[in-house]
């Protein structure tokens, strides 16, 4: 399902990255076609084409002349790696500012995520 606040070709190359870090698209597997994913997604080609080239352009992907799109080796590293950073700046860098300002310290902090994930496991 497309998200419609944010660019439909950066959110086709957002799900094939999902599916190289979860596994289901493994390395050296082949991707769907640009046709395939803009009928799937009822967009045009060239918009799902911009999505499959950005992953080129990142080392994600790579071109097989006349055969399609695969998968890099070290995909799902370099995604994971990417993702992780990103964790640490858009989450971990916001909750580290406000414990800060509400003087909770490292141990106090990390006491808290321990409950959390706890409470989460018994769900």
């Amino acid at each position: 399902m497309m998200d419609g606040g944010r660019p439909i070709f950066l959110q086709i190359a957002e799900q094939i990255e999902n599916s190289v870090i979860d596994g289901s698209l493994p390395e050296e597997s082949q991707v769907p076609s640009t046709n395939e994913l803009a009928a799937f997604h009822r967009i045009n080609p060239a918009t799902a084409a911009k999505g499959v080239n950005q992953l080129v352009d990142d080392g994600i992907l790579y071109k097989k002349r006349g055969i399609g799109m695969f998968v890099s080796p070290g995909a799902q590293a370099k995604l994971r790696q990417r993702r992780r950073d990103q964790f640490a700046e858009q989450y971990l860098r916001p909750l580290l500012a406000e414990a800060a300002k509400l003087g909770i310290d490292g141990t106090e902090l990390t006491s808290m995520i321990e409950q959390h994930l706890e409470k989460g496991m018994h769900r």
